[in-house]
Formats: structure tokens, sequence, C-alpha cells
């Protein structure tokens, strides 16, 4: 019989917020996180903003923190010592061999490599920090939040674009049913708000150039939108067989039901124009969850604010529930886009909906896209019932993730 797989923490730093509640009670408000860069002078770029990490989330970090680790890293630690905290856990009374990691980035440390190749172009190797290549490997933080918490288990870092974060818990998941570990630390993190990367998205013209009205930006679904956002930040979450949280009397938050992964095996950047991919990825985390589409009260959308990315993904949407399509939003609206985060912390949003019986807006919807006939949850949040909730994590590449989540009754 397959271990069922709960959630018995959640860690996250965000645009709007670096815990949990802080995170969530904007969410609800229907706050927008993006304002104008300031980390560095963008004025080169046609997009000059982005949702940003405050600077009081790097509080208590030292200098040598600051120096010996990439951002991404930094934030990825901060948000699973929230979540171990959370779960209660204590590793001197686990076996850390049955406790493990998979987490992820999208980019990874972009921020040590630009640094590190400007040091490098002014002075030649010797001005290289000898941390230059292992601060931005993409499975560092994984490495380094297992050292930090303990954890001997399997240890693995998914690199999937912007369906990392759904996919890294996909993975700790389906470790956690194969018997393979108790517990598993899980998610994304992501701190491409760089020259560099900023330059790459505006080279392919993805972003929103809506500098002038930055918390206006993030539109996903409207009729207006010209792009999406960048955002930095992690969310991860700690999973556990439903036996080893019971023996240890934890609190459980929510089970972790269903996922689903294909590719549109299409186009290195576009999606699939049918959504196809998009609807293998929710049929079979419907499948895996035993549930019918009218079962699910919520659905998180990938919602990138994109011309292309909403279109494809409210077809897929409409092709998988019908006249049964839930209330649908982009949390994407008020974040951002946190790349290789954004699956992990839209998950934990789900968790929160499930839990306060609230359903997040999309905000700046305006003007309805004929092209986007979904059911959003339009610029205010909402009061219902919630015992299911569902998520897509949709990367370059053609990656397709949905996770489900499912109040836990015991």
């Amino acid at each position: 019989m397959e271990n069922k797989v709960v959630i018995t923490g959640m860690g996250v730093v965000s645009p709007l917020g670096n815990d949990v509640e802080s995170l969530w009670k904007s969410i609800c408000a229907g706050q927008s996180g993006i304002s104008p860069v300031t980390r560095f002078d963008p004025s080169e770029l046609p997009t000059r903003i982005a949702g940003q990490v405050s600077q009081e989330a790097l509080e208590g970090q030292s200098s040598k923190d600051m120096r010996r680790r990439d951002l991404y890293t930094i934030y990825a630690l901060i948000a699973s010592n929230q979540a171990w905290r959370q779960s209660g856990l204590d590793i001197a009374r686990e076996n850390p061999e049955r406790c493990g990691t998979v987490v992820g980035s999208g980019i990874g440390g972009i921020h040590t490599l630009e640094e590190g190749h400007a040091a490098f172009l002014n002075g030649g190797y010797k001005k290289l920090s000898p941390l230059t290549i292992p601060k931005l490997l993409s499975n560092i933080a994984a490495g380094e939040v297992a050292i930090q918490l303990g954890l001997k288990g399997p240890n693995r870092a998914i690199i999937t674009a912007c369906a990392t974060g759904a996919q890294c818990i996909s993975e700790a998941a389906s470790t956690i049913r194969l018997g393979q570990a108790d517990v598993m630390v899980a998610g994304g993190s992501e701190a491409s708000v760089t020259p560099f990367a900023m330059a790459g998205f505006c080279a392919m013209k993805a972003m929103s150039r809506r500098n002038e009205e930055p918390q206006r930006a993030s539109r996903p679904f409207d009729m207006d939108r010209d792009g999406f956002v960048m955002g930095d930040g992690a969310g991860i979450v700690v999973l556990e067989s439903e036996a080893h949280a019971k023996a240890r009397g934890a609190a459980i938050l929510g089970e972790l039901a269903g996922f689903g992964e294909t590719c549109d095996a299409h186009h290195i950047t576009a999606p699939v124009p049918d959504g196809s991919g998009a609807i293998g990825a929710m049929r079979a985390a419907l499948a895996d969850a035993h549930l019918t589409p009218d079962r699910v009260h919520y659905f998180n959308a990938h919602g990138t604010s994109t011309k292309h990315n909403d279109a494809s993904e409210s077809m897929a949407l409409q092709a998988v529930f019908g006249n049964a399509m839930p209330p649908v939003s982009s949390t994407k609206s008020m974040t951002g886009h946190l790349l290789g985060a954004a699956g992990s912390l839209e998950a934990i949003l789900c968790m929160l909906a499930i839990r306060d019986g609230v359903l997040p807006p999309s905000i700046n919807y305006d003007t309805p896209d004929p092209e986007c006939a979904v059911n959003i949850i339009a610029n205010e949040a909402r009061e219902a019932k919630v015992e299911v909730a569902m998520s897509n994590s949709l990367g370059f590449g053609g990656h397709n993730a949905s996770i489900i989540l499912k109040r836990y009754n015991g």
C-alpha cells in the first residue's frame, strides 16, 4: 500500500513577505510586490521593474554567510529553516539517513556567475574566489540545506525552469511513497533579478515594459497583458509519510494528494498552442489523486501574464474542467514570476487557501480576454470552503507539472 504524503512545515521568502503569514496576509489583501529595480541600475533595460526580496530577509546573515553563499542558496536556507521549525522535527530524534532533500533552482547562482565573470575580465583568475564554482551550482542549495539540517538521506536538485519548484515537491513525495525516506525537505529557490538575467529575458521580449505602473504590470489573463514580471524568493515544504508524522504527534497541515508531469516536446520556450501538455499533466495529477475534476475547489494557474502562455493554459483548463471549472487565480499578479521557486511557493498558497477558506485573487484583471475564458477570481479575495486545491507550473523546455493538495482529514 502506498504511503500517504502529508505536509508538516512551510517556509517562504518572497517580494510580499519573508515568512508564510506575512506573505499570505498580503496576498489576501490583493497587494502587489512589484516595484522599480533597486538592486542595480536598470536604466539601460527596457524592463526596469521586478518583485524584489527586501533586505529585511537577510537580517541575521553574517558578512561571512553573504560571502560564502549565493543569494538563491541563502533564500533556500531561510525558507527551509522556517519549514523545519514549523514541522517540529528534531534530527537528533530521527534516523538522518531517512531524511532527505530535493531543492532546485531554475537558474542557480547567477549573481555569483555575473560577479565572478566581471572579476575575471578585470583581473584574471587570481581575482576569483575559490568558492566561485560551488556558489553558482544549481545543486548547492540542496546540499547546503542538508548540511544545515543534518539530512543524510536522498539529496537531489531538479532543474526544469519554471516547473522546478513543483517537480521538486513531486520528486520528494515519490521518494516517500516508495518508502525510501520518511521525511523530505522540498521546493525551489531563485535570485535572478540581476543585470544579465533581466537583459536576457528582455532580449526575448518576454517581460512587461509597464515601468511607470509597476504594481499593475503583472496582469495574467487580462487582455492588456504585455509580459511577465520577474520575482525572487523561495518556497520550501517539509513532507512526511503519514505514518511517520502521526507516530511523532506532528501537527499535519495538509496532504499532497497527487501530481502529474508531461513534456510538450514542441518548442524550447513556447507552449504547445492547444495546451495538450498541460492537459496531460492535469489529468495525470487528478488520476494520481483519485479525483474527478468537479472535486477541485481552487486552481492556482501558472498564469505568467504572457500572451501565449495564458491563452494556452486557458485552453487546457477548459479541456480538463469544462463546466466544472473551479475558481482560478494567478498569484503571480502579485508576487511576479519566481521562476524555479514559483511552483513551490504557489503550492504553499494553495495549502493556505485550504486552511483558511480563502481564494486568493488575480489582481489587475480589468479587461477579459476572449482567448482566456477561465473562472477568474478577479481583483479581490473570496471566502469559500476549499477541500482540494490544484496548481500548474509550466516551464521552458516544455516541462509541465500539476500538483494537488487536500485538507487532511485523518
